[in-house]
């Protein structure tokens, strides 16, 4: 037992350890009965055993706090440039910039200090969530492999795109495609080394032209061989109103 006294004791003396370390927590007391009060100059009324009876009245730790306002010292993808005033919830300001040094308090000094203009017009008010930007990006850059059966009759519906993306990675629902200007069936196998865009609707807002391309599928010796990063190689448009937008577009790396 005395062992385990010394051991606290350097533990509250140390001054690296979380028995030194400030607590923000704030309880907000009610005396259940009050206290009466004393004359001027008089003696002091004796407090009894009921003056120490409190009721709760509020408690921080469960206080929704209010929202934050941040200046961005960098560029961060998919959220704003060095500059930007942001506006969110104390715990994400916290851990995702101001922990990390992304972003300081906006506060008189640092909006002076940044040069912050509270009526400029920020770059990424035109789209319709922060994250666009960054979709955008994703999706210009992907070539959709589009899976269809190389014995079976089949026509490209949209229901194929979206499960297409869905094995990319990305939930697309059908209202958002956007399908070519004329149909595609088949088999056909003249489609294998030809290309088409689709275009996806973000948010029912932005929108963003994705390349795809068939591949027929079967077993056995029906299987086409595999052509080898064939996603890097520029096709020849399916459609001839879509080839100077496919040529503008980018192709992965």
């Amino acid at each position: 037992m005395f062992g385990l006294c010394n051991f606290v004791k350097k533990l509250a003396t140390s001054g690296s350890t979380p028995l030194n370390q400030q607590i923000r927590n704030t309880f907000i007391l009610k005396r259940r009965t009050p206290l009466p009060l004393h004359k001027k100059e008089g003696r002091p009324i004796k407090m009894r055993s009921r003056h120490f009876v409190y009721e709760l009245i509020q408690d921080t730790n469960v206080l929704k706090q209010p929202d934050v306002s941040i200046i961005l010292k960098q560029f961060v993808n998919g959220v704003g440039s060095a500059g930007d005033k942001l506006t969110m919830r104390p715990k994400k300001a916290y851990e995702d910039f101001l922990l990390p040094g992304l972003a300081v308090y906006a506060t008189p000094e640092n909006v002076e200090k940044y040069k912050i203009d509270e009526n400029k017009r920020k770059m990424d008010d035109a789209f319709s969530s922060p994250y666009v930007k960054r979709t955008i990006r994703c999706l210009s850059y992907i070539v959709l492999q589009i899976t269809m059966s190389k014995t079976q009759p089949w026509v490209l519906e949209p229901w194929h795109i979206r499960a297409s993306f869905r094995k990319s990675g990305f939930f697309v629902p059908e209202y958002a495609i956007e399908m070519p200007p004329h149909e595609i069936k088949g088999p056909d196998l003249t489609l294998q080394s030809k290309e088409f865009y689709i275009t996806v609707t973000i948010n029912k807002t932005e929108k963003v032209n994705v390349r795809c391309r068939i591949h027929h599928w079967a077993t056995g010796l029906e299987r086409l061989p595999w052509e080898e990063n064939h996603w890097k190689k520029p096709y020849e448009a399916l459609f001839p109103e879509q080839a100077q937008v496919l040529e503008s577009m980018p192709l992965p790396k």
